[in-house]
């Protein structure tokens, strides 16, 4: 039998524990995905009812920060929170060399999800609990990714 090393498939990323830590963190990408997708679909749509009769979520996905050149800012989180969930899948299954990719892009996710807080509470002064979900999610998988051992 072959020796596996630690970026061929097979093989445990980052200790005994990182396997299951993975599934959660794909768990976690696909409820930010669901969220995210709901929010684009809803967006493209031009179904204003998503917010029902809270104010502060219309003026979130109504401003002129809810897309860029076009395409609405859920669609960017639903192509991210996909990725995140191919990520941690794969890394699952022992294509180590992806950890570092998935806590990059966990990483952007969380900064961006920083920068959208940032936008409703002192530019938009109004929330939109679907996008404080979403910042929820990147917040979970970037809390349990630190969870993870160092690979060694």
């Amino acid at each position: 039998m072959a020796n596996k090393t630690k970026n061929s498939p097979g093989s445990t990323p980052a200790g005994s524990r990182a396997p299951i830590v993975y599934w959660i963190v794909a768990v976690i990408a696909l409820l930010g995905l669901a969220d995210a997708t709901f929010l684009t679909v809803a967006h493209l749509t031009g179904d204003d009812a998503v917010c029902g009769s809270m104010a502060g979520c219309s003026a979130v996905l109504g401003s002129a920060y809810a897309t860029i050149k076009g395409i609405p800012t859920a669609a960017f989180g639903a192509v991210a929170y996909f990725t995140v969930f191919s990520a941690a899948i794969l890394t699952t299954f022992g294509y180590a060399r992806l950890r570092r990719f998935l806590i990059l892009m966990v990483a952007v996710m969380f900064m961006a999800s920083l920068y959208f807080l940032y936008l409703q509470a002192f530019v938009l002064h109004a929330f939109c609990p679907f996008c404080l979900f979403s910042a929820a999610m990147s917040f979970l998988l970037a809390g349990t990714l630190v969870a993870v051992p160092a690979d060694r």
